[in-house]
């Protein structure tokens, strides 16, 4: 955003939502689907997930028809683009106090694994400031080198959408696959819905309005049509698969399949 690179931080975001929700869910299905057969797992949190996601690319697509359609609220873009951000932000709170405190039998419960070894308060806190600082490092390359990307072909859209949210998200979607492999079904989808879920309510919105003040580009919820397409066809097909409790490794296929189609698309720009 202090580069300017405002279209390319929606694509990034945009596409790790949708990789998320459409490759690694779908790689997910897959390797879990072969290695175990059908897999089951509780449909009420993954639906509650789903709706909220839905509510969020709902949300987001209003200042988007708002722009293309030339509303008389286009004169105020940023306010609109603040008031959603703060409203999924408030949605998201809303939505961590119910799996607090919500109703705890439709929540899986964590079966005890003696091996299983915990890090502290201390070095869990030092972890995320370390990786906090590299993201940041990491942030800096990258923008040095989407000029070298160019020259290979690769633009700026693709970039973003396809190899930064699948590279940044990398330990996530690996974790979400194990957990599938070893037919944990429950927790494989949990990790993998939630962040999208995360990036959508959370990162997007705060990095809204954090772009008002650490100078640059202002980011916007605007989004071109088909990166807008490309949301609301991951989202939608996501909660489609999911809804029913249960997966074969065929859907994962078809995720796969619909993640390459769009991938595609925007490999010209």
């Amino acid at each position: 955003l202090r580069a300017g690179l405002d279209t390319v931080v929606k694509a990034a975001l945009v596409g790790s939502i949708f990789g998320n929700s459409v490759f690694v869910l779908g790689m997910a299905i897959l390797v879990g689907g072969l290695k175990n057969g059908r897999q089951k797992f509780h449909s009420e949190p993954p639906k509650t997930n789903a709706i909220l996601m839905i509510l969020a690319f709902a949300a987001m697509a209003v200042p988007t028809l708002t722009y293309y359609l030339h509303t008389p609220a286009e004169s105020h873009l940023d306010m609109l683009d603040i008031v959603v951000a703060v409203v999924l932000l408030l949605m998201f709170s809303s939505y961590l106090i119910f799996s607090i405190k919500g109703d705890k039998s439709i929540t899986p419960e964590h079966e005890a694994d003696p091996s299983e070894e915990f890090w502290s308060l201390v070095v869990t806190l030092i972890v995320l400031a370390a990786g906090g600082v590299a993201a940041g490092f990491v942030s800096d390359w990258f923008v040095d080198a989407l000029p070298a990307m160019a020259t290979l072909g690769i633009n700026d859209v693709f970039a973003s959408l396809i190899v930064v949210a699948l590279a940044g998200n990398a330990i996530e979607n690996l974790v979400g696959i194990q957990l599938a492999f070893k037919n944990k079904a429950d927790y494989a989808v949990s990790v993998i819905m939630n962040s999208s879920l995360q990036v959508a309510m959370v990162l997007y919105p705060l990095l809204i309005i954090l772009s008002f003040f650490i100078g640059g580009a202002v980011l916007s919820f605007v989004l071109s049509p088909l990166l807008l397409a490309a949301l609301a066809l991951s989202i939608l097909v996501s909660a489609f698969i999911v809804f029913d409790g249960e997966s074969i490794w065929r859907e994962g296929v078809a995720l796969t399949g619909l993640y390459i189609i769009i991938a595609a698309a925007f490999w010209w720009g």
